[in-house]
């Protein structure tokens, strides 16, 4: 069966109905539990395809980022809108009930397989290790989950804390090999993410170019088209890389 909000011949593009741009919205409260160097927070990693941003909506904290140009800590209060683009390590800290509006590009792909944990080196070289410390288990009471998601953002926290030291340091090939391990980690994965960026940012602005040359000829059959879409979230409470996740399909 077609995908409804792509284009068929002879159908306008302004059949696509998801999210603006195809992006994805979660609100996430971000994790209060200790890690090593004594900051609540969440699990550091990258995204490769995708960009990010943070639209904060209550408590405060910050948002520590670590990119070739070195590493960079960004305060967050309510109001602040921080976003970032691929390549980007990022941790987030919470000092007092920090809660976000997450924005991701790519129809949600940041949380849907376009990540790579700041684990230590021991365990990027081999995909099914990394895989197996990187997964949450599922059908399993929820303490037994909170354990693992806790162990699993401490081993990339410590794994995040040794980039940030060298690259501090002067070096920077413990990053450079870090990018190089994400890479190869997803390389198999990309055919499958290009198929949700075509059905969802590619469509999205493909309406967009469509809708703009029947305005330029005078047509305007397509507002008759319009159509009126709300949602509650599909799940609350979902355990996250940064935080408790309550997430929309879109």
């Amino acid at each position: 069966m077609p995908d409804p909000r792509v284009p068929g011949p002879g159908v306008a593009a302004a059949t696509f109905d998801g999210l603006p741009g195809a992006v994805a919205v979660s609100h996430l409260r971000v994790y209060e539990w200790p890690a090593e160097d004594g900051l609540r927070g969440g699990t550091p990693h990258l995204h490769l395809a995708c960009s990010e941003g943070y639209a904060v909506v209550g408590g405060t904290g910050s948002v520590q980022t670590l990119t070739t140009s070195g590493f960079r800590q960004t305060p967050l209060v309510a109001g602040s809108l921080v976003r970032f683009t691929p390549g980007t390590i990022h941790r987030l800290v919470n000092d007092d009930a920090l809660r976000i509006v997450v924005l991701m590009q790519n129809s949600g792909l940041p949380e849907a397989g376009d990540a790579v944990l700041t684990l230590p080196p021991r365990f990027l070289a081999d995909a099914d290790l990394y895989r197996a410390r990187a997964a949450l288990p599922v059908d399993v009471p929820e303490p037994e989950l909170e354990d693992a998601a806790r162990a699993r953002r401490d081993l990339a926290v410590e794994g995040f804390l040794a980039l940030r030291h060298a690259t501090e340091a002067g070096d920077p090939e413990p990053l450079a090999a870090f990018q190089r391990a994400a890479v190869a980690l997803v390389r198999r994965r990309t055919r499958e993410w290009r198929r949700r960026w075509e059905k969802g940012a590619a469509a999205a602005s493909a309406a967009t170019g469509e809708q703009l040359e029947l305005l330029a000829k005078g047509d305007g059959g397509h507002l008759a088209e319009a159509r009126v879409y709300t949602e509650q979230p599909s799940a609350y409470g979902k355990f996250g890389m940064c935080g408790r996740l309550d997430v929309y399909n879109g």
